[in-house]
This record gives C-alpha cells, sequence and structure tokens, in this order.
C-alpha cells in the first residue's frame, strides 16, 4: 500500500512520525510505502514569528532540518506538487516525477494575502513570514508614540492572535517607557471582541483594564496610506500612525490551480478527514475547510486521529475513530502572562485568569515544539 503525505508542515510531519511508528513493520516488510513531499528541506516553527517580531527570539531558533524530524521508514522528497489526478490516485511534481498512492493526505497549509485589501501590504505591518516579522521588528524599535491600529482579515491563522499581538503591544512599550504615548486600538470583523463568545467576554475586560480601545463590526475595505486612514466595509474609518494586520489567509496556491477548493481551502468532512467526494483522499491542518481554528494544535489533533485511522484501515480493513474537533490554543497576554482556551465540536472554551506559571508552560513547549513535531508529546 502506498500512502503519499504531501506538505512537510506540523500536522504532515506529526502524521507521517505517528504513521511509521504504528506501521514500522509493515514498513519493513514493504507492505507499506510511506512518502512525504514537501516544498522545503527546512521546517519551521510557525508559532515563533510572534516572538521574533518582539525581538524575543531570533531567526536561526525558527528552523530545523526537515529529514532531522522524521522516523526511519519515511521517504522525504524535496520536491512540490503542482497537479493533482484524483481520478488517477497520482500527483505529478515539479521535478516532472508521477507519484501513484492508495491513501493521500494534504497537509499543504495556508499563506497570508494582505494584498487582498488595498494599500495594506504596503502600509501595515503583520508577522506570518519571518521577512514580514523582521520588518515589524524594526518598525516597533523605531516607533515613539502615537496610535497603533490593530486591523483583522478573515480567515487568518491562529485565533488567538489578535489578542495575543495586542496584548505583546501594551507590554512592549509599557517596557519601553512610552506606553503613555501610545494608543491602541483594536478592530475585530464580528459583533464582539473574538468570534469565540466565551473567549471575548474574557477579554474585553482585559483591554478595558489595560485601557485598550477596541471597535467591533470592522470588516477591512482598505488601507489610504497617503493619509494614514483604514476604512472599512461597513463605512466606518479609523486613522493611524503604525498599522498592524492579522492579514486574511487563502489555501495554497497549488490547491487553488487544481480548482480543489474555494480560496485554496478543501472541502473536508469534520469527523472523517476525508476530502468530500473521496474516500482515500484526507486533509488535515489549515488546508480543510472545517468551520474550526486554523492552529498547530487542530493540525496536531487530527494528525494523530488520521494516523490512528489509517494504521487501522492497514491493519484492520477499517478506520476505528472519529474526529471530535478538538484544539487547544495558548493565549499570550503580555511579556509574563498567559492563559489558554481547549475546545471542540461540542463543548466551548471557558479561558481562565492568566498567569505566570501558564507563560512559562508556553515558553517550555516553544523549546518542546521539535519534540511535538516528532510526535512524541
Amino acid at each position: 500500500m502506498k500512502i503519499l503525505i504531501i506538505g512537510g508542515g506540523m500536522g504532515g510531519t506529526i502524521l507521517a512520525n505517528n504513521l511509521a511508528r504504528r506501521l514500522a513493520a509493515e514498513i519493513r516488510s514493504r507492505k507499506v510505502q510511506l512518502t512525504m513531499l514537501t516544498a522545503s528541506d527546512k521546517h519551521m516553527y510557525q508559532p515563533g514569528l510572534l516572538y521574533l517580531a518582539f525581538g524575543r527570539m531570533t531567526p536561526d531558533e525558527l528552523y530545523r532540518d526537515q529529514a532531522s524530524l522524521l522516523e526511519p521508514g519515511i521517504e522525504l522528497q524535496v520536491d512540490p506538487v503542482e497537479t493533482f489526478e484524483l481520478d488517477k490516485n497520482q500527483v505529478k511534481t515539479k521535478g516532472g516525477k508521477t507519484h501513484a498512492y492508495d491513501i493521500l493526505v494534504i497537509a499543504t497549509g495556508s499563506r497570508p494575502v494582505p494584498e487582498m485589501i488595498p494599500g495594506l501590504a504596503e502600509n501595515a505591518e503583520q508577522f506570518y513570514t519571518e521577512e514580514s516579522a523582521l520588518k515589524m521588528f524594526r518598525s516597533l524599535q523605531a516607533f515613539q508614540g502615537g496610535r497603533v491600529v490593530i486591523a483583522m482579515g478573515v480567515p487568518h491563522k491562529c485565533p488567538m492572535a489578535p489578542l495575543e499581538i495586542t496584548f505583546m503591544l501594551h507590554d512592549y512599550f509599557k517596557d519601553r517607557g512610552i506606553r503613555d504615548k501610545v494608543q491602541l486600538h483594536y478592530t475585530y470583523p464580528v459583533g464582539r471582541v473574538h468570534s469565540l463568545e466565551n473567549v471575548a467576554k474574557w477579554a474585553q475586560p482585559e483591554f478595558d483594564r489595560l485601557g485598550i480601545t477596541y471597535e467591533t463590526l470592522f470588516n477591512m475595505k482598505e488601507v489610504d496610506g497617503k493619509n494614514k486612514v483604514v476604512r472599512s466595509e461597513e463605512g466606518t474609518e479609523t486613522k493611524y500612525d503604525l498599522l498592524i494586520t492579522i492579514p486574511v489567509h487563502k489555501g495554497m496556491e497549488v490547491i487553488e490551480k487544481n480548482k480543489l477548493g474555494q480560496g485554496g481551502f478543501i472541502p473536508t468532512n469534520k469527523t472523517k478527514l476525508t476530502m468530500e467526494g473521496h474516500s482515500n483522499v484526507y486533509v488535515i491542518g489549515d488546508t480543510t475547510n472545517i468551520p474550526i481554528s486554523k492552529a498547530g494544535s487542530t493540525a496536531h489533533y487530527q494528525a494523530e486521529t488520521l494516523g490512528e485511522n489509517i494504521a487501522a484501515i492497514v491493519k484492520l480493513g477499517q478506520p476505528v475513530r472519529e474526529h471530535d474537533g478538538k484544539v487547544f490554543c495558548f493565549i499570550e497576554c503580555g511579556k509574563d502572562r498567559a492563559t489558554y482556551a481547549m475546545f471542540n465540536y461540542t463543548n466551548p472554551p471557558d479561558p481562565k485568569p492568566p498567569s505566570r506559571a501558564i507563560h512559562w508552560f508556553k515558553m517550555a513547549y516553544n523549546k518542546l515544539y521539535w519534540t511535538s513535531a516528532r510526535g512524541l508529546l
């Protein structure tokens, strides 16, 4: 049986390692061939980009060689897919190879597309790539005071990023001794400060306590860089001296080009994790269109479910469990306090009061990520 995983991010890596351990005997006896196709020989710890933007991590801390994270028995090829031929159970790569499969897993991730909002890419800072996070770091260092607007696009990766960046900005300017010279103004597209109701109920009083102003039902329409104004689809506008954005995300271009899903997000069964209409094609992580948070933990828990199910298909002939939509997200509440949100398809989150202990647990996880990517945590 040929199992093919497309994508070497967190979801694809954890899944590959999970399967390599569960199917070690089958791989050794050549009953199973496990292959990963990826676009890069490096693996990035994406949550670290937020810390890079504040000078609390350095670029070299974000990367490991992808091969070093994979169990024996996984065939890694740095050769990205260009064409999906699902009706033929095969894909074609940029290098001109054709790979047949019995089971296909698509874990290609998502990408920020600030250019979808006129003027946003040219006039706003964001931290979703190494380059943009370093640029934001330099802009924050140079900023001496004024109105900082945090503006959101949807959908976006990491559901807690809007809150984290806002709380971290508060502490950053406080540490620099210029918080009294900075007005932090937070905008959000729906009628509360976060899409998850209980998270919004927790966050709004925190904003009030810290003197952070906010405007809800603010969907970005355009940015007027000359006049330093952000305008909304609702007809309002807000001035800024420094604009920071959580940009709208789309799935990867290869998904759009192959017309596998609108916006690059593939229609996915939320409990089986199968691509709609294809029983032997699975989708995990940011690539799905499942209406749940696009986060590393989402991909992690989906990979664990799928690892168990694919191994069961090989050994028993059918899957053994359904995915429950579990998500666990840390919420950094500044430089040294944090809380978390844990939820699934049926149980909403209930954030607890922030503490130093949870913050240090998050800091420890930053170091343990590489163990997690190997599926050992």
